[in-house]
C-alpha cells in the first residue's frame, strides 16, 4: 500500500506530461534575399568593379544582414556581384558560390530543394533577378530599371502557404 501511495503522484505527473502539448509556433521555412549588385564603374569593360558608392552599398547590405543566420551566399561569376557579396560573406564566414543566372527556373528549383529551411543571399543583375524572384514566389514581379541600385527582393516560405514577396530599396 505504501508503494502505491508513493507511485501515485509520479504516475499523475507522467500522465499530465503526456497530455500536455506545446502550441504550434509560426516558422519561416526559408528566406531568399535577392539583391542586385551595387554600383559598377562605367566604361570599365565587360567585367567592371564596384565604384566607391558601390563598395559603400555592399557594406550597408552586410550590416543590414548582420543578424540574419545566412547559410549560403550565391553570386554570378562577375567582379561586381562578387564584390557586392564579399562584405556579407566575410561577416558570416561563408564562401561565395557561383551560380548560372541564365536558367532562373533551374536555380530556383535548386534553392528550394537545397535550402528549404535556410536564409540565403543571392547577388545578381537587373536583367536576371526579376525572373528568379518570379520563380521563387510564383507571383508577378516587375522588371528592374538598370539605372536603379539598392533593390532587394525578399522571398519567404512558411512551408504551408504561398510564398511571400517583399520588394525594398536601401
Amino acid at each position: 500500500m505504501r508503494m502505491a501511495t508513493r507511485l501515485l503522484p509520479w504516475l499523475a505527473c507522467l500522465l499530465l506530461c503526456a497530455c500536455s502539448s506545446t502550441p504550434p509556433r509560426p516558422e519561416i521555412a526559408a528566406t531568399y534575399y535577392l539583391v542586385r549588385h551595387a554600383e559598377k564603374a562605367p566604361n570599365a569593360g565587360n567585367d567592371p568593379p564596384l565604384t566607391a558608392a558601390g563598395t559603400a552599398r555592399a557594406e550597408r547590405l552586410s550590416a543590414s544582414l548582420a543578424q540574419v543566420p545566412l547559410r549560403a551566399i550565391y553570386s554570378t561569376a562577375t567582379t561586381r556581384t562578387r564584390q557586392t557579396a564579399a562584405p556579407t560573406a566575410h561577416l558570416h564566414r561563408l564562401a561565395i558560390t557561383d551560380y548560372d543566372a541564365a536558367d532562373a527556373a533551374a536555380f530556383a528549383a535548386y534553392l528550394r530543394h537545397t535550402h528549404s529551411h535556410d536564409a540565403v543571399l543571392v547577388i545578381g543583375h537587373s536583367n536576371t533577378l526579376p525572373a528568379l524572384a518570379r520563380m521563387l514566389c510564383q507571383c508577378a514581379v516587375e522588371e528592374m530599371d538598370e539605372a536603379v541600385y539598392g533593390i532587394r527582393y525578399t522571398v519567404t516560405y512558411d512551408g504551408k502557404s504561398q510564398p511571400h514577396l517583399q520588394v525594398s530599396r536601401d
